[in-house]
């Protein structure tokens, strides 16, 4: 669709000449995210505005004109949130990138969407504070997508998700008006909880254009440790094995034999060759009790049948341990081309179950599997690698997929621990939603949403 003159001298009114794209090359880098084989869904424009109010003028004129609205951050979302399916405008949060105040009194941030989550985190961290979530791609993934997605990461198991550390949020609703949701508080009961309901809904009720988030202390120390296993289900055990023993890291990942292989951290990492998973455990606190947790964790380890237990003698060999760890999803792209990444979530005590009913499922469908992710909180990121161009073979791993998502709802757990549903997952929600919460769903969007034009066609399937 080409973007009419009328509406792009009505745009270029709001937010400047210069900050409205509509020619097809520029168009292009919008038109996918970071999902895997998804295809590109170019927009009629991109626009960059600069204030909350350009966002809610954007806004009107799209509700007055019937036009599809896609907020997008840095486009790193992994099941299709970003991608404008339905053309329309996509609205960029790249010039909203200012950290507005850091309130040293009440250990808050006040933030605007496009701030890149890492450029938070290091500002915060040069006044002895601490922001916790820590999203894979927190490099280049911004706080507002972060908000969208209910972004969580490695440090959950112990600090939460984004959820936890949204106090108050300004939102541009659907008939373009804007909205203050939440409280600069760290208590606030004062009707319906609309600001968590707002946080995770994918852009489909409103688009965030500031928000306020609740920061930490800086931990006085870190410990890291690597426990090599030489079973699947005996490192998925020692995850629940260590929050029983009373402590409670602020990590646990877990990866699998053939992403260590992937990543080349059998060598690197001097494991032996019977390896078959190991977890990377982070404490933290006062420096005396990182020792004890340490101690612990290692007692814990040993016990739960770790063939080695290391704790990392500098801060050097921790961050070497990590970027291992960060590395194994780009790294099986030089396995196969293209992959299936889903992040299922079970409750702990059925990590074993659900890691080993990954694999046999892998096995019968024929299908390369790694594993990998987020051990402490259950939630696993489930990587099946294909060929695109092998039809049977992308068949079978969507098969596979499906099973994956039978076995985690089974299990009792979630399709889906934080990447979102967007367009990837819809198929599935069923499987862990029932009728009348789906149909409960749809009527906050109708209600919040009645034109339907913000981020058409993601989270529910359409006729």
């Amino acid at each position: 669709m080409v973007l009419e003159r009328g509406a792009r001298r009505e745009l270029e009114r709001i937010v400047g000449p210069g900050q409205v794209l509509a020619d097809p090359a520029q168009l292009v880098t919008y038109s996918y995210d970071a999902t895997p084989g998804a295809p590109r869904c170019p927009p009629e424009a991109v626009l960059l505005p600069g204030s909350s109010a350009e966002v809610a003028a954007i806004i009107r004129l799209a509700a007055a004109r019937g036009t599809p609205i896609v907020a997008r951050g840095a486009g790193t979302g992994m099941t299709g949130g970003a991608r404008p399916i339905h053309g329309g405008w996509v609205v960029s949060t790249q010039r909203l990138d200012r950290i507005l105040r850091i309130d040293l009194d009440n250990l808050q941030a006040v933030v605007q969407p496009g701030v890149v989550t890492e450029h938070l985190q290091e500002a915060v961290a040069a006044h002895g504070l601490f922001y916790p979530v820590d999203p894979q791609s927190l490099e280049t993934c911004t706080l507002g997508g972060n908000l969208a997605e209910n972004a969580g990461g490695p440090r959950a198991v112990k600090y939460g998700v984004t959820r936890q550390y949204a106090l108050a949020c300004e939102a541009a609703l659907a008939d373009g008006e804007l909205a203050r949701f939440g409280a600069r508080t760290l208590k606030s009961v004062a009707g319906y909880d609309m600001l968590s309901l707002l946080v995770g809904s994918e852009g489909t009720l409103g688009v965030i254009t500031e928000a306020s988030l609740r920061l930490l202390p800086q931990p006085a120390a870190r410990g890291t440790l690597l426990a090599a296993f030489g079973s699947l289900e005996a490192a998925a055990a020692a995850v629940g094995a260590t929050l029983r023993a009373g402590v409670v890291p602020a990590a646990i990942e877990f990866v699998d034999h053939f992403a260590l292989r992937a990543v080349g951290a059998t060598a690197e990492l001097a494991l032996g060759e019977g390896v078959q998973a190991v977890l990377v455990v982070e404490v933290d606190g006062p420096a005396p009790e990182v020792a004890r947790q340490a101690e612990a964790v290692r007692a814990v380890m040993r016990a739960a049948g770790a063939d080695r237990v290391a704790l990392a003698a500098s801060p050097e060999e921790a961050a070497r341990l990590w970027r291992v760890r960060r590395q194994v999803g780009p790294a099986l792209a030089h396995i196969a081309p293209h992959k299936l990444n889903e992040d299922i979530v079970v409750p702990i005590a059925r990590l074993p179950e659900a890691v080993a009913g990954v694999h046999r499922i892998a096995r019968e469908a024929r299908v390369a599997c790694a594993c990998f992710g987020h051990a402490g909180d259950g939630n696993i990121h489930v990587n099946f690698l294909v060929h695109p161009e092998d039809a049977e073979e992308l068949a079978r791993a969507g098969d596979a997929v499906r099973a994956t998502f039978e076995l985690a709802v089974a299990l009792g757990g979630s399709i889906s621990g934080e990447h979102g549903i967007g367009t990837a997952k819809q198929p599935f929600l069923g499987l862990e939603l029932g009728p009348r919460a789906l149909g409960a769903m749809r009527a906050v969007k109708a209600a919040l949403d009645p034109q339907n034009i913000l981020n058409p066609g993601k989270i529910f399937l359409e006729p």
